[in-house]
């Protein structure tokens, strides 16, 4: 940026750019054509359907595909297991992607549980706050998704 002095043409300090930029940077983000209120509303709209899930799957799980449930899923993983030649890999994540593969199986409810009280924390604190980036948002998808792979016919 130059400036005139004199006849002469001088630079700007440089120092007062970067504040100028990010106060303009700022404003900018509430400018129409941004989005910023729609981003909002659907992260908060599918984080709120999320805590639904988790809900449901909390209050379900034991009876569905707990250790005494209509279809447990501890002997869905055993025979995805068996299928596989034995051997947890990428073979077995392929037919049930789900992180209970890297859990111990001896206490399945318990983590079944956890899965979905842990989705609940995560989908709550985006629908009261807001706050909602790509960790958060995986993190929710993965968590869902350790449970419905699980699920059986």
């Amino acid at each position: 940026m130059l400036r005139r002095r004199k006849g002469k043409e001088v630079e700007a300090e440089e120092s007062k750019e970067p504040e100028e930029k990010l106060h303009g940077r700022h404003r900018d983000s509430l400018l129409p054509g941004t989005y910023w209120l729609t981003r909002i509303v659907l992260l908060r709209a599918v984080a709120a359907i999320y805590f639904v899930a988790f809900l449901v799957a909390l209050h379900q799980n034991k009876q569905l595909i707990g250790d005494r449930g209509l279809l447990p899923c501890k002997l869905h993983l055993e025979n995805i297991k068996q299928y596989c030649g034995g051997k947890i890999g990428m073979e077995a994540f392929s037919h049930a992607p789900t992180i209970l593969w890297l859990l111990d199986w001896s206490t399945m409810d318990a983590h079944l549980d956890n899965i979905a009280l842990l989705g609940l924390v995560v989908s709550a604190f985006i629908v009261i706050t807001g706050c909602a980036n790509m960790i958060l948002m995986g993190a929710l998808w993965v968590l869902y998704h350790s449970v419905v792979s699980v699920g059986q016919l």
